[in-house]
C-alpha cells in the first residue's frame, strides 16, 4: 500500500513537472533572442482587405521558398476571395483550389542554397507570435561578412536573405553598446538608410502588416469562428443555469 502510494505521489510529481520543465525551457529560448525590442504588430483578423493583401504579398515572395503544406488555397474563401479569383491570381504553384500550398524546392536544395532548409509556414506565427515576425520582417540589413549579404536584428546570423529588399530598400545598422550615468550597460541600435525601395517606410510597414495577419489566420484559419461559436456556448450555458438554479431552488424549497 505504501509502495503504491509513493507511486501515485511520484506520478504526480512528474506530471507537474513536465510543464514547469517546458515553461522554464520557452522562458530560456525567449531570454536567448532577447535583445532588440519587439513592436507590437497592428493586425486585425478581421480585415478582409488586409488579409487579401497579404496572401498576395505570400505568394509573390514566401511561397518561392517558404510552403504552407497544411493549407489548401481554397480556404482562401474565407477571407473573401472566390475560386476564379484564386485561379487567376494565386494558383502560381498547384493546378487546382483544392490543393496545398506546396513548393517545388526540395529539403535538399534549400540545405544546398541557404545552409538550411526553409521552414514551412503554416503554424508560424503561432511558433514565433505576430510581433515577433512583424518586427523580424522590418529589421533586415545589409551585412557582407554573411553568405547571403543579408543580416537581421531581430534574428542574427539568419540564413535567410532580405527577399521584400526591393520593396524596403537596403539599410544599413551600426551597434553600439553604451553605459549609462549609472554604469548600467545597453545596446543601442542606429538605423541608416542606403538605398530606397519601391515603397515608403509607412507603405512598407503597411504591407508587412498584412502580410504578418496573414500568416496569423494561415496557422489557424477557423479561429474567429471558434471564437463566436465559444460565445454563443458560454451564453447558451448561461440561460441553462438560470434555469438549472430555478429547478434545483423548486426541488430543494421543502427540505430542511
Amino acid at each position: 500500500m505504501i509502495m503504491r502510494t509513493l507511486s501515485v505521489k511520484r506520478l504526480l510529481v512528474a506530471l507537474l513537472a513536465a510543464p514547469l520543465a517546458a515553461l522554464a525551457l520557452h522562458g530560456g529560448a525567449q531570454a536567448s533572442e532577447a535583445g532588440y525590442r519587439l513592436d507590437p504588430a497592428p493586425i486585425d483578423p478581421n480585415d478582409q482587405v488586409s488579409l487579401q493583401s497579404g496572401v498576395r504579398t505570400f505568394v509573390n515572395y514566401c511561397l518561392n521558398c517558404h510552403g504552407a503544406q497544411f493549407m489548401r488555397y481554397n480556404r482562401l474563401q474565407d477571407i473573401g476571395l472566390t475560386d476564379q479569383q484564386i485561379k487567376d491570381k494565386l494558383l502560381f504553384t498547384a493546378d487546382k483550389v483544392g490543393e496545398t500550398m506546396k513548393i517545388a524546392m526540395t529539403t535538399a536544395d534549400g540545405k544546398a542554397w541557404f545552409g538550411v532548409a526553409p521552414p514551412d509556414l503554416t503554424v508560424i506565427a503561432r511558433a514565433r507570435g505576430a510581433d515577433w515576425l512583424y518586427t523580424y520582417l522590418r529589421t533586415f540589413y545589409r551585412d557582407p561578412k554573411t553568405p547571403s549579404g543579408w543580416n537581421n536584428a531581430v534574428f542574427p546570423n539568419v540564413g535567410m536573405p532580405h527577399a521584400l529588399w526591393t520593396l524596403q530598400g537596403e539599410r544599413a545598422l551600426k551597434i553600439e553598446k553604451v553605459k549609462d550615468k549609472a554604469g548600467h550597460a545597453h545596446v543601442e541600435y542606429h538605423w541608416s538608410q542606403l538605398s530606397k525601395g519601391e515603397q515608403s517606410a509607412i507603405e512598407y510597414d503597411r504591407t508587412v502588416r498584412d502580410l504578418v495577419n496573414f500568416l496569423v489566420y494561415l496557422g489557424e484559419p477557423a479561429a474567429e469562428s471558434r471564437k463566436r461559436i465559444g460565445v454563443i456556448v458560454l451564453f447558451v450555458l448561461g440561460i441553462l443555469f438560470v434555469f438549472a438554479y430555478v429547478l434545483k431552488r423548486e426541488f430543494w424549497k421543502d427540505v430542511h
